[in-house]
């Protein structure tokens, strides 16, 4: 079903046929249509990152990194068919797994994909717009800083400074809304991603850069010469594969894998092969799973 290459590289081919079960649904304010389950597709498009190295990065259908691996480990436990994969932005994971609150119901979906594997932190607002399996990884939020920069050793020295973050995520606005700090969040296209503010770092355009301390690392261990990682972790972020909203049937199917991933010790191979060489105090056993009712 899938070939490998070099560091997890992954190539989207036929898979089997697919393990069929039937469609979920679920409520809000009266019952819902039914929605076509992840097991009863006959192709499956997935949404990975294609820029952040060590948990998504590739493109033209070809990834690789740790989201990549659970997203091909998914694949093969569940026999999903006809896969391909394809990149996806922070801003665009809602609207392309249909639950666009801006959309009426029933509105055709732009470049719809079945599932999301792409640092796809759970919150309650997400929630109520997709349905999430997992988690497959708690993260914590933390700070990238320039190698000669002296001046963050934790995220309260973040006031007054000038930070980044990608388009649709929300770790910036959790430091100056959630902790209060007053920093300053620079304003950014729609098309705006980590990889960008980064390269802003890099330049000396802004003076940080903090979200998940998986993607900061991808980027540190790409250029460790430029930047430094401050490692000092303020909160805990939950990554969920994304699926259509009531699609729980397809949700516990997810889990199951997940939990066989951790259990076969796959889990641990993937963040060694990504992470082993950072700083990061990686996480190696199965997070507690939300629940995908």
């Amino acid at each position: 079903m899938w070939t490998r290459g070099g560091r997890g590289r992954t190539v989207a081919a036929l898979g089997a046929v697919a393990v069929l079960a039937l469609p979920a649904c679920s409520a809000e304010g009266g019952a819902e249509a039914p929605v076509e389950s992840l097991l009863d597709k006959t192709s499956v498009t997935i949404g990975v990152k294609a820029d952040q190295p060590g948990v998504g990065i590739g493109g033209d259908g070809v990834y690789e990194g740790f989201d990549v691996d659970v997203a091909n480990y998914i694949v093969e436990e569940l026999e999903l068919p006809n896969v391909e994969f394809v990149s996806i932005t922070s801003n665009e994971r809602e609207a392309r797994l249909g639950g666009d609150p801006d959309l009426p119901p029933g509105t055709p979906v732009k470049d719809p994909v079945d599932m999301v594997v792409a640092t796809y932190s759970v919150t309650p607002a997400r929630s109520t717009l997709v349905t999430f399996a997992g988690p497959y990884y708690v993260a914590k939020q933390d700070i990238l800083v320039r190698k000669d920069d002296p001046r963050v050793k934790g995220v309260a020295d973040l006031a007054g400074l000038e930070i980044c973050q990608g388009e649709g995520s929300n770790s910036a606005d959790r430091v100056v809304t959630e902790l209060g700090i007053d920093a300053n969040v620079l304003d950014v296209p729609d098309s705006y991603t980590y990889s960008d503010c980064v390269q802003l770092l890099k330049e000396g355009e802004i003076d940080a850069v903090t979200t998940d301390d998986l993607i900061l690392a991808g980027f540190l261990d790409e250029d460790p010469e430029a930047f430094q990682f401050v490692n000092s972790p303020f909160t805990e972020e939950r990554y969920g594969v994304g699926l259509p909203h009531g699609d729980v049937a397809g949700c516990e199917a997810v889990n199951r894998a997940i939990d066989k991933m951790f259990q076969s010790g796959e889990a641990e191979r993937s963040l060694v092969r990504w992470f082993g060489e950072t700083d990061l105090d990686l996480v190696m056993s199965v997070p507690q799973f939300e629940g995908c009712g």
